[in-house]
């Protein structure tokens, strides 16, 4: 194992921070919302924050905050269960069709993405008659779900069944690309969609109204939270539970269906799923760490127990790492979820122009339109520091470029 990397922060009457940041830029606000997490009283041990902390809304984005006996739902945020899928094709470069505008266009047409709003219109980044495989898979959670509703009705009327199987917006995308040996992979990014969004909100909204009905003061009122023992703990343990079963079928069905999109337009059999990969980078899991059992909340930042596989995405013009956990405990066996922003989606799109988006996508076949400059390469720390300042907590195992990327 490489030498240790982090540094720690020391926060007054509460635990400390270990950050994995060396070399990489952190704002000032994001160590003051770190501070706040970490002055939590049943925070247990240290929060740690990775390479690619930044402010989010609730807590730090890249940041693992273990709990004893109560659980922050902004902690994990609105888009519960989000993470990456890739999967290994037996398909090489040279089987690719030199122009891959074609390639683009099936996956987009094959996976509903975006998002779409309008007055009787259906949303195009959802499904309008969903297909008979997305039906039969939302079956197996279906019964779980039914049993949210019965207890929160409010839950019923949302993007549920309609969005599995869809990719949303933002940050999240499908990728093709190539491995140093010139191998072909599908990596996606996404999470619960509509419905995730809906138990996140309402269960956050939940615990604010807790804090105030006991006349609990709080840092920061996105910290409110439920104790362990109370039926709104054990309601939203379950939800989040769901929410983040859907985001991993989400993206399995995602990958299928990209995988038979490309059997469409790449006339050569090929074999897809060789290695697989499927992990979370925002949720909550109940592990052991330090001899207890904790719950750990990993908002933006991956499972990297020893020997287990995750996935750390650059930007759109960037690489991608499959990488292997080294199960360092001092990051409660955690790594980054990906480059992290340097800029707020506002700020990009004031700064980067469209000439250097283009420029700095040269080579990927993706969107080159003002409507993803906010997602642009420059909007990132540069992956590779990230990957530097993390060296104790990963392995590389294949480094991915690549070569056709799709957004909402």
């Amino acid at each position: 194992m490489a030498d240790t990397t982090f540094e720690c922060q020391h926060v007054p009457g509460g635990v400390p921070i270990k950050m994995w940041t060396r070399g990489v830029p952190v704002e000032d606000e994001a160590r003051a919302q770190l501070a706040r997490a970490a002055a939590m009283p049943f925070v247990f041990k240290h929060v740690a924050a990775m390479p690619d902390v930044h402010v989010g809304i609730g807590a730090t984005v890249g940041s693992v905050i273990p709990t004893k006996g109560a659980v922050i739902p902004a902690a994990v945020g609105v888009d519960i269960g989000c993470g990456m899928m890739a999967a290994r094709t037996s398909l090489m470069a040279h089987d690719l069709p030199d122009n891959l505008e074609g390639v683009r266009a099936a996956i987009e047409q094959a996976v509903p993405h975006g998002r779409s709003v309008g007055r009787g219109q259906r949303d195009h980044g959802s499904w309008g008659a969903p297909p008979p495989a997305i039906v039969e898979a939302w079956v197996g959670l279906a019964v779980r779900f039914e049993r949210l509703c019965d207890k929160h009705p409010r839950l019923k009327n949302t993007n549920n069944l309609t969005h599995l199987g869809t990719l949303g917006t933002g940050n999240h995308f499908i990728e093709l690309c190539l491995d140093t040996e010139g191998r072909v992979w599908v990596m996606l990014h996404s999470g619960s969609r509509g419905v995730g969004n809906a138990i996140g909100t309402f269960f956050i909204e939940l615990a604010k109204q807790d804090m105030r009905k006991w006349h609990i003061n709080l840092p920061d009122q996105d910290l409110a939270y439920f104790p362990e023992g109370t039926d709104h703990f054990d309601d939203y343990v379950e939800a989040v539970g769901w929410a983040q079963d859907f985001a991993a079928l989400n993206r399995r069905m995602m990958m299928t269906n990209v995988i038979a999109a490309l059997r469409g337009v790449i006339t050569k059999p090929f074999e897809a799923e060789l290695e697989a990969v499927n992990c979370h980078h925002n949720y909550v899991a109940r592990e052991q760490h330090f001899g207890a059992n904790v719950l750990v909340t990993r908002k933006g930042a991956v499972r990297a127990a020893k020997g287990v596989l995750g996935i750390i995405p650059g930007s759109m013009g960037a690489k991608s790492f499959i990488v292997r956990g080294l199960g360092n405990p001092e990051s409660f066996d955690s790594c980054s979820h990906g480059a992290g922003r340097v800029m707020s989606r506002t700020a990009a799109k004031k700064l980067v122009s469209l000439d250097e988006h283009i420029a700095d996508t040269a080579g990927v076949e993706c969107r080159k339109d003002a409507g993803v400059i906010d997602e642009t390469p420059k909007a990132y720390k540069p992956i590779e520091a990230v990957m530097a300042a993390q060296a104790d907590l990963v392995e590389i195992v294949h480094t991915l470029k690549q070569v056709v990327c799709v957004k909402g």
